[in-house]
């Protein structure tokens, strides 16, 4: 039987990854509204508010209610990883072991044709996103930003 799983993880950490890039990018003294975060990186904006409600829940971000509310971060960007992110919205990335090719039983004992070649991959990506913080990230993405402005030109 074959089931459908991402592969790294799902869509829902890959919008908290891009808000929380958002948040870090501009280091705004006051809180900023989810659906501002939204509209730029074209996420719906009551799926990207249940997104930030987990975030709040594990304090990798603060809420505030009301006319001039919105959020931000809860800790510096150096001192949150992607992992955290990814773990919040997907839960422990070890309790959901992937099979590459979406098969529902892949392990050391019972391998699918691709798990040899696989298992070091899976290990390379979770230390990634173990070692990777905020901080770095977005600063290169605003790298990668200004490089595709220059180019444009």
């Amino acid at each position: 039987m074959v089931i459908s799983r991402p592969v790294l993880y799902s869509k829902s950490a890959e919008y908290a990854i891009q808000a929380m890039i958002y948040l870090t990018e501009n280091k705004l003294d006051s809180p900023t509204m989810i659906h501002k975060i939204a509209s730029s990186y074209g996420i719906p904006s009551q799926f990207l508010s249940k997104i930030m409600q987990s975030l709040v829940k594990h304090r990798l971000i603060h809420a505030t209610r009301g006319r001039t509310g919105g959020v931000t971060l809860a800790k510096s960007p150096e001192k949150i990883y992607l992992n955290d992110i990814v773990v919040c919205i997907d839960g422990p990335i070890l309790e959901n072991p992937q099979c590459v090719i979406g098969l529902n039983l892949c392990s050391d004992e019972v391998p699918c044709p691709l798990h040899d070649q696989w298992k070091p991959i899976k290990e390379k990506m979770r230390q990634m996103l173990e070692n990777e913080s905020l901080k770095h990230l977005a600063d290169r993405v605003i790298a990668k930003r200004e490089k595709m402005n220059r180019k444009s030109k």
